[in-house]
C-alpha cells in the first residue's frame, strides 16, 4: 500500500518512504513546492565550508522618498526562486555542481535608522569581502550600492561601474537612492570615466547631464542599446577591461510592462529578453561584486517582477561564476 509502484514494493524508488528522504528536504531537492526558500535554491550559509560567492538580501527602503516597498524585495524573490533555472546552457554553468554559491540570509536593518543601516551594509559587505566571498546584494532601494561601494573601494580602491537603470541617480543633495552616484564620483570611489550607465530614460534636470559630462560618464540610452546589440554592448564594455568592475542592476530599467513591480517604473524600456541578454556583454570581466535594486512586491502582478527578478540573478551569479573560471579568482587586493 501506498506506493506508486505496481509491485506494492515499499523499497521501489517510486515508494513515498524513497520520496520523503528521511523526512529531510534540501534546496536542491527536485520537488520545488517544498523547503526553505533560498535565493536561486542554493544552500544556506554555514552548509558550504568555502564559498566563493554569498547572495545577501538587503531588506532597506530607507533611500525612497514616496514610494516605500523595496524591503520586501529579498523575500519576494526568494519566494519565487522555487522555479530558478538550476543549469545555465550558454556558460555551461550548473549551480548544483559547483557548491560556491550561498544564501547569506537577510542583513538586520531598520529602514528608519538611515545611518544606522548604511553602517550595517557597509560592515555586512565588508565581512563578506573579508572572508573572500564575493558579495551579490539583493534590495532593497538603490541607495544600497552607496554603503557597499565605501566596503569595495576599501578592498579595491577605485573600481568601474557598469550601471543598469532608467534614471542616472545622479541627482543633488543629500543622501536618496537618487543621488548615491554622483556621491560616490564625488567621494572618489569610483572611475568616472570608467562609469558606463545603460538603459537611461529619465533625468530629472540639466545638471545631471552636465555631471555626467564634466566626469566623463558614458551614458547608452535604450535605443542606442537597441542598436549596439549584445555585440555592440560588448565592445562598449570591454574597455573596462583591465579593471575590478562593480555591476549595479535596478529594475527599472526593464519597460513597466514586464516588470511592474518596482517604486518608479519607466515605460519605453528593454523588454525582459533584451534586458537578460545583456549579461552577455559583461563576459570576461573582472566582475567584484553585483546588487539587484528596486524590486518592489507591493506593486507586482502575479509575482512577474519577482520571478524576473531571480532570472537576472541567475544570469549574474552564471556569470560570476563563468567569469571567475576564465579571467581567474578575483583577490581581494587593490
Amino acid at each position: 500500500m501506498y506506493s506508486d509502484d505496481k509491485s506494492g514494493n515499499l523499497n521501489s524508488p517510486h515508494s513515498l518512504g524513497r520520496y520523503r528522504k528521511k523526512g529531510l528536504v534540501t534546496t536542491n531537492d527536485i520537488r520545488r513546492f517544498v523547503g526553505i526558500p533560498t535565493f536561486l535554491r542554493v544552500p544556506l550559509l554555514g552548509d558550504v565550508e568555502k564559498p566563493s560567492f554569498g547572495i545577501v538580501g538587503v531588506p532597506y527602503d530607507g533611500g525612497v522618498a514616496r514610494t516605500p516597498g523595496t524591503r520586501f524585495g529579498p523575500r519576494g524573490i526568494r519566494n519565487a526562486c522555487w522555479r530558478s533555472p538550476e543549469y545555465h546552457e550558454g556558460l555551461d554553468v550548473a549551480l548544483s555542481e559547483q557548491n560556491s554559491v550561498v544564501d547569506c540570509g537577510d542583513m538586520l536593518i531598520s529602514p528608519m535608522l538611515v545611518s544606522d543601516a548604511l553602517t550595517t551594509i557597509d560592515n555586512e559587505i565588508s565581512d563578506l569581502l573579508a572572508q573572500g566571498i564575493t558579495p551579490v546584494s539583493v534590495g532593497g532601494d538603490h541607495g544600497i550600492t552607496y554603503p557597499i561601494l565605501h566596503a569595495m573601494n576599501r578592498v579595491y580602491g577605485k573600481v568601474a561601474i557598469v550601471h543598469f537603470d532608467a534614471h542616472s541617480d545622479t541627482l543633488e543633495g543629500g543622501y536618496t537612492h537618487g543621488t548615491m552616484f554622483r556621491l560616490a564620483v564625488e567621494e572618489g570611489l569610483i572611475h568616472a570615466d570608467k562609469f558606463i550607465q545603460v538603459g537611461i530614460r529619465k533625468t530629472y534636470s540639466r545638471t545631471d547631464f552636465d555631471f555626467q559630462k564634466k566626469h566623463g560618464i558614458q551614458v547608452i540610452s535604450v535605443e542606442k542599446m537597441q542598436q549596439l546589440g549584445v555585440a555592440g554592448l560588448t565592445e562598449q564594455f570591454n574597455r573596462l577591461k583591465g579593471y575590478k568592475v562593480y555591476v549595479t542592476f535596478d529594475m527599472d530599467f526593464i519597460d513597466q510592462a514586464y516588470a511592474p513591480g518596482t517604486g518608479s517604473p519607466e515605460p519605453c524600456g528593454p523588454t525582459s529578453a533584451e534586458a537578460l541578454a545583456c549579461f552577455g556583454a559583461l563576459k570576461g570581466l573582472d566582475i567584484i561584486g553585483f546588487d539587484l535594486a528596486e524590486v518592489s512586491p507591493p506593486y507586482d502582478v502575479r509575482d512577474m517582477t519577482c520571478y524576473l527578478a531571480n532570472l537576472i540573478l541567475f544570469e549574474m551569479v552564471a556569470l560570476l561564476i563563468a567569469n571567475t573560471n576564465s579571467v581567474g579568482v578575483t583577490s581581494n587586493q587593490k
